[in-house]
């Protein structure tokens, strides 16, 4: 099973949406709290490249994006080889 991480931030639906992705797919996952202006907000940006937002989502280490980006690898059927759930 691949390391997911998912920096989000307390009322953002978007983090919201990409939790519910990952807990419909039934794959562990750490949520990391990353408001603005905390270690963690850094941390996010440095690791997506630069990419301010929440969510960050990474897999084994690999930044997959935000939550637009994880729908796209559900829609697209990629998400679930990325998930080790084929």
């Amino acid at each position: 099973m691949p390391k997911i991480e998912i920096y989000t931030q307390p009322g953002c639906p978007y983090c919201v949406r990409a939790i519910i992705l990952l807990q419909s797919k039934d794959v562990p996952y750490t949520e990391i709290n990353a408001p603005h202006g905390t270690q963690e907000r850094l941390d996010a940006r440095e690791r997506s490249g630069g990419k301010t937002s929440v969510p960050q989502i990474f897999i084994d280490g690999a930044s997959v994006g935000g939550c637009d980006d994880l729908m796209q690898l559900e829609k697209s059927g990629k998400l679930d080889a990325l998930l080790g759930k084929e």
